[in-house]
C-alpha cells in the first residue's frame, strides 16, 4: 500500500514479487503520476496494480499487507483489513525483526532532528574502524527491506527511524538493542491531529520494547518525557566530547549529536581513536547545515532539511545573524511561528518561497520579497551579500505546493547553486 516516487516501495516491491504468487501494489496516485516506479517493475508478470485510488477487496482478500510509511492513521482500508483479521506491517519493521533473528546488531536513531546526522556519524565511523556495517530506514531512495540477503549474523545495522516508521515497530513490538533519542519538538502534528503525545507515543517505540541489557540513549532536553514512559532500561545522557575533539560539523546541536553518536559507538566496542577519527573526519549530511559553495567571499549552506521554525532558528544560531541572509519558506505545518519571526527580524534580508507558511508571517517582515522558484532568490541573495556574509537555505516549513517532496526541493537548490558558480 503506497508504491510511491521516492523508490523505497518500488525496491520493496523488486524484494517482493520474486517471494510472492501474486502481489497487489496500490496508490492514490494515477499511473501517470507514478511512470518512473512503475517502469521498474515492467519486468514482473505477478504483479497487479490499483493506482487512482485503493479498493477495499484488496486489502480484506489477501494473506499480508505491507503500508507505506505515512498512511494516515484513520486509513478506512487498513480498518477494514484488521477487521477482517489480515496483518498489517511496515517493511522497516519486518526488516528489523528478521535482521535481528539473523544475529545482526541494530542501532535505531529517531528524534524530531538529529537522526540523519547521527545516524550517518555512527555508520560512517563504523566503516571507517572497519566494520561491517549497513545504513537503512528513512534513507532517500533505499529499500531497507531490500537489504535482508546481505545481512550477516554479527553485521551492525545502523537505523534512521521517523515517527510513522517506527508505528510498524509497535505493531511487532519490537526494538532496537541500541536506541538512540535525539530530541523532541513540534512536528508533524497536522498528520498527527495536534495531538503532541501520540507523535512521541509513535517515536517511544524505539525503547518501548526493549529487553534487559539493551541500551537507551537519550538527549538531555528529552530525557524527562522518555523516563514518564517507564522505559524498561535506564536512558543514558552522553557526556560532551572531549575539548580536543575538531569537529568539521557547525552548530551547538550538531555538538549535542555527535555526542549521542560518540556513546552509542562506545556501547559497539570501538576506541577512543576511532571515535575520534571518524567524528572528526565526517562531512555534513546533505540538506542538513551542508557547506556547498563559496562565491565572491561568501558562503552558501544548504539546510533545506530543516522544515519546522525550531530547526532554522538551530541553523540562525549558527551563524552571526546579522550577516545572514536566510533562504525560507514554504508550506504550513500549523507550528507556533513568533520566536521565527523575531529572529528573521535580526537577518541582514529574508528571502521567501511562496506557500501557506509564508503567508503567515510575510506581513511580519520589512524588506522581504517572495519568489516562486529557488533560482531567483539565490540570485538576489548573492546581489544583497558582501564577501564575509552568510546565505542559508533553511525554509522553515514544508516542501509542499512548489516543490514535489522535499528531495525535489533540495535537488532544486544544488542545481541553482551550480548555476551561480
Amino acid at each position: 500500500m503506497g508504491l510511491g516516487l521516492l523508490g523505497r516501495g518500488v525496491g520493496d516491491v523488486e524484494f517482493l514479487a520474486p517471494l510472492c504468487k501474486e502481489l497487489v501494489v496500490t496508490d492514490i496516485k494515477s499511473e501517470g503520476e507514478l511512470s518512473t516506479s512503475l517502469e521498474r517493475l515492467k519486468k514482473f508478470s505477478n504483479i497487479y496494480f490499483t493506482l487512482g485510488g485503493h479498493k477495499e477487496a484488496d486489502f480484506t482478500n489477501t494473506d499480508i499487507i505491507i503500508k507505506a510509511a505515512g498512511v494516515p492513521l484513520d486509513s478506512p482500508y487498513i480498518a477494514a483489513a484488521r477487521k477482517a483479521g489480515v496483518p498489517v506491517y511496515m517493511s522497516t519493521a519486518l526488516f528489523a525483526k528478521f535482521a535481528q533473528e539473523a544475529g545482526a546488531t541494530l542501532v535505531g536513531v529517531t528524534g524530531t532532528r538529529g537522526k540523519s546526522t547521527v545516524a550517518h556519524l555512527i555508520y560512517q565511523t563504523l566503516k571507517a574502524a572497519g566494520k561491517q556495517a549497513h545504513l537503512g530506514g528513512n534513507i532517500r531512495g533505499l529499500s531497507t527491506l531490500a537489504m535482508l540477503p546481505s545481512i550477516k549474523a554479527g553485521d551492525i545495522v545502523v537505523m534512521e527511524l521517523d515517527s510513522w516508521q517506527l508505528q510498524g515497530f509497535g505493531d511487532l513490538k519490537v526494538s532496537p538493542p541500541i536506541a538512540v533519542f535525539t530530541n523532541l519538538m513540534d512536528d508533524h502534528l497536522n498528520y498527527y491531529g495536534g495531538d503532541k503525545e501520540a507523535y512521541f507515543l509513535d517515536k517511544a517505540n524505539i525503547f518501548l520494547h526493549q529487553k534487559n541489557g539493551n541500551k537507551l540513549i537519550v538527549g538531555a532536553g528529552v530525557l524527562a518525557q522518555v523516563q514518564k514512559a517507564m522505559p524498561p532500561v535506564v536512558p543514558l545522557v552522553p557526556p560532551p566530547l572531549p575539548h580536543d575533539w575538531k569537529l568539521q560539523l557547525i552548530g551547538e546541536h550538531n555538538k549535542e549529536n555527535a555526542t549521542l553518536a560518540a556513546l552509542a559507538l562506545r556501547i559497539l566496542g570501538l576506541s577512543e581513536d576511532e571515535i575520534k577519527n571518524g567524528l572528526e573526519s565526517f562531512e555534513p549530511v546533505e540538506g542538513r547545515l551542508q557547506k556547498v559553495a563559496e562565491i565572491k567571499g561568501v558562503t552558501f549552506y544548504n539546510d533545506n532539511n530543516a522544515t519546522t521554525p525550531d530547526a532554522t532558528l538551530a541553523a540562525l544560531s549558527s551563524f552571526d545573524i546579522e550577516h545572514t541572509i536566510l533562504i525560507a519558506g514554504g508550506a504550513d505545518k500549523g507550528l507556533e511561528l513568533s520566536v521565527l519571526i523575531e529572529a528573521l527580524k535580526k537577518c541582514k534580508k529574508v528571502l521567501l518561497l511562496e506557500g501557506t507558511g509564508t503567508d503567515r508571517i510575510k506581513n511580519e517582515l520589512e524588506n522581504t520579497s517572495i519568489y516562486r522558484s529557488i533560482t531567483g532568490t539565490l540570485d538576489d541573495a548573492l546581489a544583497a551579500a558582501v564577501p564575509g556574509d552568510v546565505i542559508l537555505f533553511s525554509p522553515a516549513f514544508a516542501s509542499f505546493g512548489l516543490f514535489k517532496n522535499e528531495y525535489d526541493r533540495n535537488d532544486q537548490f544544488v542545481a541553482a547553486i551550480k548555476q551561480l558558480r
